[in-house]
């Protein structure tokens, strides 16, 4: 009988509704989740109210106040994670029309986010748009989006967890970047 790794059997206790698992499971997950929040908080402008513990923390709330998904492992739980920040960002964002298209914010094309990710002022709010509107026409894309940019989740990991080849991963990253790169573009004010 092959045994699981600790993270992966603490979600699917949690799953099968052992709810101290999860209380269990934080420790041996608090430094990843750590680490991609302070990736998106490296993105926001110096001064950001909302601190990297803060963004971990209510990542932790929100997961504890849902029902336990049907985890396939450590990845998936990360990359479900990585989503929650993302939507907690956003949301922060569209609470203090901190990021409004057309302020004084700097737009930045696809490329550029996926390069500088530690860069000031991204337009989370434009991005998230974006990615909704591709997430309408080809989900999967947008779940490839969502793992490798926001969740840092590699071209197999992403496989892993779509059932799908690598290669098509590859694929649907290149052309999503592409779409979402005309996107943004468009959505610029100079039109560059």
């Amino acid at each position: 009988m092959k045994t699981q790794p600790p993270i992966t059997a603490l979600l699917q206790s949690w799953r099968d509704g052992d709810e101290s698992a999860i209380e269990r499971l934080v420790p041996l997950v608090y430094a990843e989740l750590h680490r991609l929040a302070r990736r998106y908080m490296s993105d926001e402008k110096p001064g950001h109210t909302l601190q990297t513990t803060a963004l971990v923390n209510e990542a932790y709330l929100r997961l504890v106040n849902s029902s336990p998904g049907n985890w396939q492992g450590r990845t998936h739980f990360y990359a479900v994670c990585a989503k929650v920040m993302r939507r907690i960002l956003v949301d922060w964002a569209r609470s203090r029309h901190a990021l409004k298209r057309g302020g004084d914010q700097r737009a930045v094309d696809f490329d550029e986010a996926l390069e500088a990710a530690t860069q000031p002022g991204t337009d989370l709010v434009a991005l998230d748009d974006a990615l909704k509107s591709l997430a309408a026409i080809d989900p999967r894309k947008g779940h490839v989006v969502e793992m490798r940019f926001f969740g840092g989740l590699s071209i197999k990991e992403t496989a892993e967890i779509l059932k799908v080849s690598e290669e098509t991963v590859q694929r649907d990253w290149r052309l999503a970047k592409s779409w979402l790169r005309r996107e943004l573009r468009e959505e610029r004010p100079d039109g560059r």
